[in-house]
């Protein structure tokens, strides 16, 4: 199982085009098994960039993923959307990405997935890390006992967590490709965010032991982004 994640820097005058045009392509591609859109997600206003909108697509494995792609460079209707819809964007990056063994998103089964959705828009957090060079391996092992398990499972057990972890992924083509991990959570209790967006974080979260410690063996930047899921994607 394999996913395609793209971010996409909108026209700001297009914007609303842009987000039908992805819904007709959610309608399009859930036509077989083995390729569906799962998430269609805005950059939460006030947080980032403006008009920045991440999509995640779920492929079967490497062979949906070239029959996507060359379905898109084509000249019948997929080549057709793709062309109008890379005209309403100022950027396009993507990323191949994969569940690292850990992870509890593996596998989705495609086939059960609808075309769209209709539901609550659901707030997640995206955090973006590049280890440092020949650290890849040792941070995913450490996020996936200290930061999955110690940190975030002991909070959930606890109900007083912010975040809930949904996935982790490291990037297997696209921008730092071979050097990149993605943890992706949901936001399970909005109310905490004016905590963590307006006081610093306390010393009994930095000191040895814990994540925000440990971590710093391993990496000291990475990117974090709310992104909040359209009503009608197909998954929230």
């Amino acid at each position: 199982m394999l996913y395609l994640h793209e971010t996409h820097t909108v026209a700001g005058a297009r914007a609303e085009e842009f987000e039908d045009a992805w819904r007709e392509h959610a309608e399009a591609v859930s036509s077989t098994d083995d390729i569906r859109l799962l998430w269609f997600m805005h950059h939460a206003v006030g947080t980032g960039p403006a008009y920045t909108v991440v999509t995640v697509t779920g492929l079967r494995d490497g062979a949906s993923w070239e029959r996507l792609a060359r379905a898109y460079e084509g000249g019948g209707a997929p080549g057709t959307w793709a062309r109008r819809v890379d005209a309403m964007r100022t950027e396009h990056v993507a990323k191949l990405i994969a569940p690292v063994p850990w992870s509890d998103l593996q596998e989705v089964d495609l086939a059960k997935v609808p075309a769209t959705g209709e539901h609550p828009e659901t707030l997640y957090m995206e955090d973006t890390v590049s280890p440092f060079a020949g650290k890849l391996d040792a941070y995913i092992e450490a996020a996936g006992t200290l930061y999955a398990r110690d940190t975030i499972g002991k909070r959930m057990a606890e109900g007083t967590s912010l975040l809930e972890l949904r996935g982790a992924f490291r990037t297997l083509v696209g921008p730092n490709a071979g050097r990149q991990v993605i943890l992706w959570q949901r936001v399970v209790r909005p109310a905490l965010l004016e905590r963590l967006l307006t006081k610093e974080v306390g010393p009994e979260h930095r000191r040895p032991g814990t994540w925000m410690h440990d971590a710093l063996a391993f990496r000291d930047r990475w990117e974090s982004r709310l992104l909040r899921t359209a009503s009608w994607s197909p998954l929230d």
